[in-house]
């Protein structure tokens, strides 16, 4: 069973959908720990009623980002993780942090990347007219949101969308595929070498894995 910490900044539905798969044994590892920079974080209401250790570190209490990466890091590694998740985790990291990490280290980004990096992605491929929208799993390096991508889902944008009802229809997604995506890490399935993401010894694409019909 491997250890997952996950890193929260907000309302945690990643978090829950991770701790559901790994509750049902879709996922054969653990959540050893929350940890969230807001006290005010309802994933942490979450991971409590799932009887998950929580702790909430905030930046506001550090000097600079370095040395607050330097505290996170510590108290990750108090729960010897074989995987670090940001699940909606709203910090830029430094290079020290993605590198003591490298290799175990995801994120979801609410965008088929590498489109729309950054916030308002919902906004700004309306703005596009973009025809279609989505959501990428990627492992974590010091480019932001530029890591290699391991799974995508689409969704379809529709004419009369705004920016929350798009956002609705790319949760959905990021509920199944990042899931998923820890199921083939902690399986030994996946991997990162030299900045591309690896899955049963095959190189994946640029964006990710391509299989529209995987297994469960």
């Amino acid at each position: 069973m491997k250890s997952i910490v996950v890193l929260i900044s907000g309302s945690g539905s990643n978090l829950q959908a991770i701790i559901d798969a790994c509750s049902s044994g879709f996922i054969p590892g653990k959540v050893s720990a929350v940890i969230s920079n807001k006290a005010n974080a309802y994933g942490l209401v979450r991971a409590n009623e799932a009887g998950i250790s929580t702790q909430v570190l905030s930046h506001k209490n550090y000097a600079s980002r370095d040395k607050y990466d330097l505290a996170l890091t510590d108290a990750i590694e108090q729960h010897k993780p074989d995987l670090v998740i940001l699940a909606g985790f709203m910090r830029i990291l430094t290079p020290a942090f993605v590198q003591h990490f490298n290799g175990r280290l995801l994120n979801i980004h609410p965008s088929l990347l590498p489109k729309y990096q950054g916030l308002t992605t919902h906004q700004r491929a309306i703005d596009a007219g973009d025809s279609e929208h989505g959501c990428s799993v990627h492992f974590v390096t010091e480019q932001l949101d530029g890591g290699p991508v391991i799974l995508q889902a689409k969704v379809p944008v529709f004419a009369d969308d705004d920016a929350q009802s798009l956002a609705e229809r790319v949760h959905e997604q990021e509920h199944r595929i990042y899931p998923l995506v820890v199921r083939w890490f902690c399986q030994n399935r996946l991997q990162q070498h030299s900045d591309q993401a690896w899955l049963d010894g095959n190189l994946l694409a640029a964006n990710g894995y391509a299989n529209d019909e995987d297994e469960d």
